[in-house]
């Protein structure tokens, strides 16, 4: 279906209208909701809907995924089905799917094993490790076990993962780098002796260390966990490092209130900055002469850890990339360092007004090439830099977006990416495979199928599997030959009788046009199965406008891993759609939200307003809005920047004022340093407009988005004298599990059912 104004307006007349009438003019709430009823039947068929109860459940084999054998001869997967699942493989020289076992056997043997039932149907793991065509392994219940295939023989395997986390071995197996004392130090293999190669290092100012995201410290001079990280050059000649300085680091906090045991909160901290802090973990870049037990002297920036220079080992001796970005995101460099003559070389310098989102480089030394991704076109593309005569030319062209390199085959000078908005009149955000040379011409479409292909290349490179699907087209998977394209072996479909059994079907998709008034943006539309025409329904707004990704569904196993069927069971027409602002498209069309994340969510306002004019059963007095993490910073913007229009919303784990957030996000799309953009758009600041109804909930725990911006909203609003209703759940991070995320989302339903639909909520419940 579509959803677009009439084409009478001209343009300039078109936007000025929809600005006006969609988003300045009040809209009166409807009041008049009578004989709204919910009943424990309609919570039952929305938790029937659930991924927990979906997933190889009601629906099978929505995502083949291939583990392929490192020695290239094949792949493994798991064929789901109704009683359980098997494993299977595909042996290249034989063009065949065939058993990966006998697991009639491998369960008799299990079961003498481990003394319990084991069904040949549901053995009970899900991973394995192939070791040869003979030799599998795999873990239960917490044991590593080895299997014969040629004599279905069992064995403990007490080797498997007991390798050192804290020391690396060189590539030629002759020297050891590990740390002590905050120092690198290396040994050797042979004699034993030992090397000190850094001598200055000490507590907060530590080689060979790394800034670990996660790192909680238990009190106020807790202990940071213990990390070890070196890269060795490929000859073993060089180890790179970074010296991890934390020295002018400042910490974020969070109370656990959650210990049954304790009376008063633990206190942990952890290092993080927010947008505009110079105190903050930075890594400096090092290298060292191992055959000279030295410190090579490259002048490389102390960067913070948002900005870390990255490094990629070339294939000729002493040489090595790097990946210098400035902070603020504006400017990168892409260099050569010669480790024996001491030099570094720029080769690529990235520049942007706005920011450098897209920035990837792979090697082609063969062939004396660099490919590199850049958007200095308008569009993200991929360029060739040659090696030997020092030039750069575009290797693809157009009016598209190229996702990634997914393999390089510099034998038969060929290139393969995935690209999305090349093939006309197909969805922008559906990706295809291509293959393309080197110099930039051959150019060839791969996955022929208007759909959204999902790719994964062989080592080898010889073959990839294909995933295809759309919102509405069930998945095939095949395995396909990587040259031509053509399918050799289909490998499954997807199947959810179950699904179809409770009267499912896909979302409807729509199109809409953006606040320019000519750009035409995606969405999707989730109906009740129970959907009644001639009934008008409250809609709800599921958004995450983060502009480093898009929510448009583009695959068939999305569509039903999201909850939005379980909440339009309830009664609600549920929308996702990506607006301007987001990925995946052109620069112009991301730079929207460059700096002005605020308005984000106008075109979702627009695309609403479209739906309400061509389906009658679309109530556009009704409108709220959910989301978590940034998705939470919509849903509480959208109620205080468009009080109007967003009645009710539920925002969780949000980042409701980006001043507070983790430093790289924000300075990425609200810019650098801090100005009056970040106030001006902040939820904190914009408080006293709120006129709807307001969910606040967060993690006590959260140590990705830390609570303190949900708490100095919830301050702004009470001295704003705003109602408001909040939920902190003291044991949860970021995401909620187990029965604190059962108990969130019946809070989410009940609030959108009190609220949006006028029905009286049901918390007694039967949870499945």
């Amino acid at each position: 279906m579509t959803a677009r104004h009439p084409s009478s307006f001209s343009t300039g007349l078109f936007t000025i209208w929809v600005i006006t009438f969609f988003l300045n003019v009040p809209v009166a709430f409807n009041q008049d909701i009578k004989n709204q009823v919910i009943l424990e039947e309609d919570y039952q068929r929305a938790i029937g809907f659930l991924w927990e109860n979906v997933n190889n459940k009601k629906a099978f084999n929505l995502n083949i995924r291939p583990n392929w054998f490192q020695d290239s001869t094949g792949f493994w997967y798991l064929d789901h089905f109704y009683k359980g699942k098997t494993f299977k493989k595909v042996v290249f020289d034989e063009q065949r799917v065939q058993m990966l076992f006998d697991h009639q056997k491998l369960a008799q043997i299990l079961a003498d094993t481990l003394d319990e039932k084991v069904h040949p149907d549901s053995l009970p793991f899900d991973r394995i490790e192939y070791i040869s065509q003979d030799t599998l392994r795999f873990r239960v219940n917490g044991k590593r076990f080895k299997l014969d295939l040629l004599t279905y023989t069992l064995l403990q395997d007490t080797e498997w993962g007991q390798e050192e986390s804290n020391e690396s071995k060189s590539p030629d197996g002759k020297w050891i780098a590990f740390s002590r004392d905050f120092n690198l130090y290396i040994r050797s293999a042979e004699t034993g002796n030992e090397y000190q190669l850094s001598t200055d290092g000490s507590k907060n100012y530590e080689y060979a260390s790394y800034y670990g995201w996660y790192d909680l410290m238990e009190g106020e001079n807790g202990e940071r966990p213990e990390h070890f990280s070196v890269s060795w050059s490929p000859d073993s000649r060089y180890i790179q490092a970074y010296i991890c300085d934390l020295r002018s680091a400042t910490k974020m906090y969070l109370l656990d209130w959650s210990i049954d045991t304790l009376f008063r909160p633990k206190l942990w901290g952890y290092y993080r900055g927010s947008p505009g802090d110079t105190t903050m973990v930075h890594m400096i870049p090092v290298f060292f002469d191992v055959e000279n037990k030295m410190l090579i002297p490259i002048e490389l920036p102390r960067n913070t850890h948002i900005n870390t220079v990255a490094f990629q080992w070339s294939d000729v001796p002493g040489m090595v990339y790097c990946r210098i970005p400035e902070r603020g995101y504006k400017r990168e460099k892409l260099s050569y360092i010669d480790l024996e003559k001491r030099t570094i070389k720029n080769l690529v310098t990235e520049t942007s007004l706005t920011n450098i989102d897209n920035f990837n480089f792979w090697l082609a030394e063969k062939n004396e090439k660099i490919i590199f991704s850049s958007e200095r076109s308008g569009w993200k593309q991929l360029y060739s830099y040659d090696l030997e005569d020092e030039k750069m030319e575009p290797l693809t062209r157009g009016e598209f977006y190229v996702n990634d390199v997914i393999h390089l085959d510099e034998e038969n000078k060929m290139l393969y990416f995935l690209g999305s908005g090349k093939e006309p009149g197909r969805n922008p955000y559906h990706q295809h495979l291509y293959r393309i040379s080197l110099n930039g011409k051959n150019l060839t479409l791969l996955t022929p199928e208007d759909a959204h292909h999902q790719v994964s290349f062989s080592p080898c490179g010889q073959y990839f599997v294909d995933n295809i699907s759309t919102a509405q087209i069930p998945t095939r998977t095949v395995l396909c030959d990587s040259y031509t394209g053509k399918p050799r072996i289909e490998l499954g479909k997807a199947s959810y009788d179950g699904l179809q059994e409770m009267g499912w079907q896909p979302p409807d998709v729509f199109e809409a046009t953006a606040r320019d008034g000519k750009t035409i943006i995606h969405g999707a539309l989730w109906k009740p199965t129970h959907f009644d025409p001639l009934k008008k329904y409250p809609v709800i707004d599921h958004s995450y406008t983060g502009p480093h990704t898009q929510m448009f569904p583009k695959d068939f196993r999305r569509v039903i891993s999201l909850e939005n069927q379980a909440l339009a069971e309830l009664g609600f027409i549920v929308i996702m759609v990506d607006g301007m602002g987001t990925s995946g498209r052109s620069k112009a069309f991301h730079d929207y939200s460059y700096k002005n994340m605020g308005l984000n969510l106008t075109d979702h306002v627009l695309a609403i307003r479209q739906l309400g004019l061509e389906y009658k059963w679309i109530d556009t007095n009704r409108v709220g809005i959910f989301g978590h993490s940034a998705g939470g910073y919509d849903a509480g913007h959208a109620v205080l920047q468009f009080p109007d229009f967003y009645k009710v919303a539920v925002a969780s784990s949000a980042d409701h004022d980006h001043r507070m957030e983790k430093a790289w996000w924000p300075e990425m799309y609200m810019g650098w340093p801090v100005d009056s953009a970040y106030h001006n758009q902040s939820n904190i600041t914009m408080a006293p407009n709120l006129k709807g109804k307001l969910l606040l909930v967060h993690g006590g725990l959260d140590d990705n988005v830390n609570p303190s911006a949900t708490f100095k909203l919830a301050e702004a609003l009470i001295r704003a004298d705003k109602a408001f209703d909040m939920l902190i759940i003291p044991s949860q991070r970021h995401g909620y599990r187990g029965e604190y995320q059962k108990y969130f989302m019946k809070k989410r339903w009940n609030y959108f059912i009190e609220h949006l639909l006028g029905a009286e909520p049901i918390w007694n419940i039967q949870w499945e």
